[in-house]
């Protein structure tokens, strides 16, 4: 053989790795730095069609800028007595920074027991919000004998902002270590692991610029969520292609003596598995894009250029590393002989492939049941939204304020909805929105920015604040907005829009739910395609895509039972069953996509019987470790103390390892082994072909 070939194969890995030693190093440090570029403001994430939506664009007529309220709450004895000094002390941040408007007097609770005052704050504070909260905590105890507490959305986006505080670093590591400790005892390899675990963060600083680039041009959003779990998705997915492709270079190592021929057969067998995977769970981020709220949207392009890196790192400089190391990379493990790994765990998928060849129906049978049993406490999963006392799984100063708030003043206290409505119906749009039920309270919004006085007319329009009996975060509350747009709706000629914080929860959850029944069908129809393409069958992708929908609907089930009785959650965020159906279906399809593109290949050899078998054996202990991993990094997003991230969390953690360890190891190997070769259909397999035969 000529020295130029020789000479180029060495060269090309080299020259990999050099690119990729580069990459790390430019681009890794923007693993921490999205934050900059990050906002948390839930204002921006609204749906951009909703009534709730337009009253916030109609509010610039009435002042310069919407505004994100802090309420000053005083307790204490002698209230009344202290009036004077809590007007004081709000006069006093009159024109202060960071105001975007004029602050209320003290209103005194009828129990005359505290006091409140709002403060409108600029919504675009940013990094500035804790100090302008910390100047009016500091202005507000100056009143004497009173206990300060700071309640309403401002307190809450800066509690939040905490919450996400170091999510970088925190989060980050968490997730390396954990899955580190699972490659070591799993694999017993010192090297290998180390190398996985530098392709996946090469993976995540590319990703991570690409995003940062982006997100600084106003292409795509991102908060706190999306940038926890693209860290998490990225980690996992690039751990998750290279244990596939790892596992099938040791494989051909022990067949071979020559790395490079080693390496090439190992990604000419596992390159369209890794890239089928990927390509199920980057499409059905992708159809987040069709979602009418900002930050799922968000999500879904910012994941799939995470799936894209990792997909990226792991056909690149994996593949380069490993020739260059050889057998070298899984010492003290010997490639020619079958790794610890494996020899361990390959008697346990052997006596699973048995039990599944001597009782395949039985094996369906019973696992479908289990299946069946979980998915019948789905409905019970409420997905209303999460009450501001259950936003935080830890205690939050804001949580504690607003329960305050809620003990002395109407629920809907200084968080009033918003009404816009023409001028000249003011007086019908007054009576209605008072005779609504579970409304306490409801004033037109005066020339000096207050209701009472008289009222502003801007281009014929006035705004109504209206206040709510119920919690401005409660389901009653909602009730209530839905209430008052009947009602208004109803005012001839008033033309008014009921917005404000409630009506956007309220047009949050209606949006979610119009999302999930236009998304889940273009997420199943995408994979279902793509697995067509790939296993070259219509009956088993349609199998497999079932399955992997009952497992969703087990894993809502469980969680279901957990958040109630465990968690102590009365209800998820709008979002979740969403996020959890993507993460699941997706995912839970690369197991299936593994396992089945190796039935496929060992079925193309020695029959559908024996190939069924065989796929079991062989990629058992893989595809098992990758769940577990990818389990365990999902996990990771519970040092996070928000009851969004971990639901997700649990949801997805507990769903992947219900289908890595009971759909993808028994009830699909069941189903195929009892159906044999029908299950290919209509492809040659279906009628006994092989690879002798061209298929």
């Amino acid at each position: 053989m000529s020295t130029t070939p020789r000479r180029a194969r060495r060269l090309v890995p080299l020259l990999l790795i050099a690119v990729w030693l580069v990459v790390g190093g430019v681009l890794g440090p923007y693993a921490g730095r999205l934050g900059e570029v990050a906002t948390n403001d839930q204002a921006a994430f609204l749906p951009r069609s909703a009534e709730s939506t337009e009253v916030i664009a109609a509010q610039r007529a009435f002042r310069q800028e919407e505004t994100l309220p802090v309420i000053v709450v005083w307790t204490g004895e002698d209230m009344p007595e202290r009036r004077a000094a809590a007007d004081r002390a709000l006069d006093s941040l009159a024109d202060g920074p960071g105001l975007a408007g004029p602050v209320s007097p003290a209103l005194l609770s009828e129990d005359r027991e505290a006091l409140q005052g709002v403060v409108p704050l600029r919504p675009d504070l940013g990094d500035d919000l804790a100090g302008t909260l910390d100047r009016i905590r500091a202005a507000a105890e100056r009143v004497p004998g009173t206990t300060v507490q700071l309640a309403g959305p401002a307190a809450s986006q800066a509690d939040l902002a905490d919450a996400f505080a170091g999510i970088d670093g925190l989060l980050l590591a968490v997730a390396l270590v954990t899955v580190l400790v699972i490659l070591l005892l799993v694999y017993r390899s010192v090297l290998l692991p180390l190398l996985i675990i530098l392709g996946a963060v090469f993976a995540l600083g590319l990703a991570c610029a690409v995003v940062y680039a982006l997100a600084d041009r106003g292409v795509v959003r991102v908060d706190g969520q999306v940038q926890g779990i693209l860290s998490i998705l990225v980690i996992g997915a690039a751990t998750d292609y290279a244990l596939l492709l790892t596992a099938r270079f040791r494989e051909e190592l022990a067949a071979r003596t020559d790395r490079f021929t080693a390496m090439r057969e190992a990604l000419r067998q596992s390159w369209g598995a890794i890239v089928a995977s990927a390509a199920t769970v980057a499409l059905g981020l992708l159809a987040l894009l069709l979602s009418d709220l900002t930050n799922n949207r968000a999500l879904g392009p910012v994941g799939a250029i995470g799936i894209g890196c990792a997909v990226l790192s792991t056909l690149t400089f994996l593949p380069a590393v490993l020739v260059a190391l050889g057998r070298a990379a899984y010492w003290p493990a010997k490639p020619g002989a079958r790794p610890a790994s494996e020899s361990a765990g390959e008697g346990v998928w052997r006596r699973v492939a048995a039990l599944v060849d001597r009782a395949p129906r039985r094996v369906w049978a019973v696992t479908l049941a289990v299946l069946l049993a979980g998915a019948a406490f789905a409905p019970t999963l409420t997905s209303k939204g999460v009450p501001l006392d259950e936003t935080f799984v830890n205690d939050a100063p804001s949580v504690a304020a607003q329960q305050t708030l809620g003990d002395h003043f109407p629920g809907g206290s200084g968080n009033p909805a918003v009404v816009i409505a023409d001028a000249d119906r003011l007086d019908p749009v007054l009576a209605a929105a008072r005779a609504t039920d579970g409304v306490a309270s409801a004033a037109a919004v005066s020339g000096s920015g207050r209701p009472g006085g008289e009222p502003l007319v801007v281009d014929g329009r006035v705004r109504v604040d209206v206040t709510l009996t119920a919690a401005a975060d409660s389901d009653a509350a909602k009730e209530t907005v839905a209430r008052l747009r009947t009602d208004l709706h109803d005012v001839s000629g008033a033309d008014a829009l009921v917005g404000g914080y409630t009506a956007q929860q309220y047009d949050t959850l209606r949006t979610a739910e119009r999302d999930r029944t236009l998304i889940v069908p273009v997420v199943l129809a995408v994979i279902l395609l793509i697995l067509v393409g790939l296993l070259r069958s219509l009956l088993l992708p349609v199998l497999l895509v079932a399955t992997v929908a009952l497992n969703f609907l087990a894993t809502l089930g469980v969680s279901a039972l957990v958040f109630q009785h465990v968690f102590g959650f009365t209800g998820t965020d709008p979002s979740v069953p969403l996020y959890g159906f993507v993460f699941l279906v997706a995912l839970g399809v690369d197991y299936n996509i593994f396992l089945m593109s190796r039935v496929r290949e060992e079925s193309l050899r020695h029959g559908v019987r024996e190939g069924v078998l065989r796929g079991l054996v062989t990629t058992g202990g893989v595809i098992t470790s990758a769940g577990v991993v990818l389990a365990a990094t999902f996990a990771a997003l519970g040092v996070i103390p928000l009851a969004f991230l971990a639901q997700i969390a649990f949801i997805v953690a507990f769903g992947v390892l219900l289908d890595t360890l009971v759909v993808r190891s028994l009830l699909v190997p069941a189903l195929v082994r009892d159906i044999g070769e029908r299950a290919w259909w209509p492809s040659r397999m279906s009628r006994g072909a092989t690879a002798a035969d061209g298929d």
